[in-house]
């Protein structure tokens, strides 16, 4: 069953968010002892929002969002993997959220590990290993385009990050191809506060 919004509305919501957080006019809505009592037996969140997991990048206050509006998934880089893939399923079906947006930001630490790693030929220890091996495409794609710098490279990797999560679930490609969802890539400015759509799949 769609959502009563569509992709483009959801993100409207979004944006609309995002330009009360960098005016410094935050409404904080739905964080109220009402809405918890709404949200007891059900959830009815208006995306999925799949970000990296730096302290700096709180998904509900950059987007100005309260209880129940954002299913929200992190891992360190915004790396995919089994469980954040099966999280990022449950969001589209049954949750039939009409929006994904994939959030990378400036200054990302796994992102600097993987320059890092490309420059010197040394591969960080124990599990931030996996993380740069699964950044690295990127890295390797941003070079390829003369994109040395972190932030740009991170760019490139929240661009990567929509087709490969395409490429990699059927159930959310399914989606996107029927118009019940879309998956943005969204690149967050720590200065500024922006949110900036940097590449998208699907009609919004």
């Amino acid at each position: 069953m769609p959502h009563s919004l569509t992709p483009a509305q959801a993100w409207q919501m979004l944006r609309d968010g995002n330009q009360r957080f960098v005016d410094g006019a935050s409404i904080h809505p739905n964080q109220d002892s009402a809405r918890r009592s709404e949200l007891v037996n059900d959830q009815n969140p208006v995306c999925v929002i799949f970000g990296c997991s730096d302290s700096r990048l709180a998904a509900e206050i950059i987007f100005d969002l309260g209880l129940g509006d954002a299913f929200v998934v992190r891992s360190a880089g915004h790396v995919l993997d089994e469980a954040v893939l099966g999280s990022l399923e449950y969001a589209v079906e049954p949750l039939n959220v009409p929006l994904i947006v994939i959030l990378g930001h400036d200054s990302c630490g796994a992102v600097t590990a993987s320059v890092n790693a490309y420059e010197t030929g040394e591969m960080p220890q124990g599990f931030v290993r996996d993380l740069v091996e699964r950044i690295m495409p990127s890295v390797l794609t941003a070079q390829r385009q003369g994109v040395t710098d972190v932030n740009g490279t991170v760019v490139e990797h929240a661009k990567q990050t929509g087709p490969h999560l395409l490429e990699t679930s059927q159930i959310i490609a399914k989606a996107v191809e029927e118009g019940r969802t879309a998956v943005l890539s969204v690149c967050y400015h720590l200065a500024e506060g922006k949110a900036e759509l940097v590449s998208h799949v699907g009609q919004i």
